[in-house]
């Protein structure tokens, strides 16, 4: 068995970063461990390649009893295509020391033709690439291809009953973007051989590219010298801007200064709350937004999921699907707190279930208090959609909603420990540190609707009862930081 040395992901690995293919050849051990949402979203996009398939039925699958037997599946399609077979998943070819497995292999009155699935919802830049060693190792091994395309997720679809493959899927051929990206594909093969063969890791700063076109899986490597308080945590910059500066120098924000720099003044605002330390706190803005709040207050947090594949009727592709809330209620300032909250069972479609109750729960006067508004209201409004016969209801609720995350944005509230952000994990600590998520066992919006979407795809294990009360915690104390944030901008401006 020869000693291939490039897959088709390590190629597109040395085109994000050479570091990353190096240390993904010799030092994967350092790799980052996998987040749960990413974990949740490689399920996710096997689920779309299994699905793929089906558009071409009846085909021979070629992979091997395991990843470490990819090169098995090199002789499995030769057999295949000896034989005839006309339809083949996991078609793997191997030259000039690449190997590289195609999605799905099929032979029609036209010939040949290839066919790379993608759980996105429009051909990306870094498909070519990616099609490109495809259509290389495909075409040096003999076989006459004469289309390759791109199957991917179309977010128009919706949802109807079962589901329609034909109008999920979207087609692309991407043959010409190939040809023309065909000859960069041997001169990078050989550039990456060489990065191979070093005895020393690559040279390369942190930089945009740590994310894109894919977060890197070495993050934490590179990453570990990065300071607190760095310029890459001020905010009103671009990343490119910010990267440009780290890695010219200006690591820390205290080495900035005015005579070296040229910044906006929001951005200079920014800069020295940093250096200082002092905070910004404008209270004749902060006190009319408290002045237009109208009691009781109702403090509301949504949390949702999105799968590729629309499990319900009425549903698109990656839609935000909510599946809990809670809710705060405080008759006046400094009330006691009523709580109330919803959680689907993981099981049936939540939606109806958690409109109804949100519609009782919330009724009564008073303004709603989100943190960033667009996002509930959105929500509510794809409900309406949904179920226009609760249109009312809703819309009352729409009309009532008040935005906590303003004051933030607005900049009229900003302290050294937000580091640039008001994103309320930042907000909360900042304004009251005996508060934080550090705590929680879920601590983010992203894991808890990982963990849930892993229990609707039926992939979750573990204790779910245990699991179920960590959500509700969490979600809780979204809404019950917003209690205390409001309490706490209530005593800057009595003070």
């Amino acid at each position: 068995m020869p000693n291939y040395k490039l897959s088709k992901s390590t190629f597109l690995k040395g085109l994000q970063c050479e570091k990353q293919l190096y240390l993904h050849k010799f030092h994967y051990d350092k790799k980052d461990q996998l987040s749960s949402a990413q974990k949740v979203k490689f399920e996710q996009g096997n689920l779309v390649g299994e699905l793929a398939q089906k558009l071409f039925p009846n085909g021979k699958d070629a992979s091997p009893e395991n990843h470490f037997n990819m090169f098995d599946s090199v002789g499995i399609t030769k057999d295949f295509l000896a034989n005839g077979v006309d339809t083949i998943y996991e078609a793997t070819f191997y030259f000039n020391d690449v190997l590289a497995a195609l999605d799905i292999l099929v032979k029609d009155e036209e010939g040949w033709k290839a066919y790379e699935v993608k759980s996105s919802t429009s051909v990306k830049d870094i498909h070519i690439p990616d099609a490109a060693v495809q259509y290389y190792t495909i075409i040096n091994s003999g076989l006459d291809l004469k289309e390759i395309s791109i199957v991917h997720i179309n977010n128009e679809y919706v949802r109807k009953g079962d589901l329609e493959l034909e109008k999920l899927f979207t087609i692309v051929s991407v043959k010409d973007r190939v040809e023309e990206y065909l000859p960069k594909v041997p001169w990078e093969i050989e550039r990456f051989k060489g990065v191979l063969k070093s005895k020393q890791v690559p040279t390369r700063e942190i930089g945009t590219h740590c994310e894109k076109p894919y977060p890197c899986d070495y993050k934490g490597t590179c990453w570990k010298d990065v300071p607190t308080s760095s310029i890459l945590d001020v905010s009103g910059l671009s990343m490119k801007k910010r990267f440009e500066m780290y890695n010219s120098g200006y690591q820390q924000v205290q080495d900035l200064h005015p005579d070296e720099v040229t910044f906006t003044d929001k951005q200079w605002d920014s800069v020295n709350a940093f250096k200082t330390g002092e905070s910004v706190i404008n209270k004749s803005e902060l006190a009319e937004f408290i002045q237009n709040l109208k009691y009781p207050l109702y403090y509301l947090d949504f949390e949702t999921f999105q799968t590729a594949i629309p499990l319900y009727d009425k549903s698109k592709p990656y839609q935000q699907q909510v599946f809990q809330y809670s809710l705060h209620v405080e008759d006046f300032n400094g009330s006691d707190l009523i709580h109330k909250e919803y959680l689907a069972d993981g099981i049936k479609d939540p939606r109806l279930e958690f409109t109804k109750q949100l519609i009782q729960d919330c009724q009564g006067e008073g303004d709603i208090l989100v943190y960033n508004l667009s996002f509930e209201k959105t929500r509510l409004k794809e409900l309406i959609e949904i179920y226009p016969e609760y249109e009312k209801g809703l819309k009352k609720i729409i009309d009532r909603l008040k935005d906590l995350m303003i004051p933030f944005q607005k900049g009229w509230y900003k302290t050294p420990e937000m580091k640039g952000s008001y994103s309320i994990k930042n907000v909360l600590p900042a304004l009251v540190p005996d508060y934080s998520y550090d705590h929680l066992a879920i601590k983010n919006g992203g894991d808890a609707s990982s963990i849930f979407t892993a229990k609707l795809m039926g992939s979750f294990s573990g204790d779910w009862d245990k699991v179920r009360k960590q959500l509700l915690d969490y979600c809780s104390l979204d809404t019950k930081a917003m209690v205390l944030i409001l309490h706490e901008i209530l005593r800057k401006i009595e003070s």
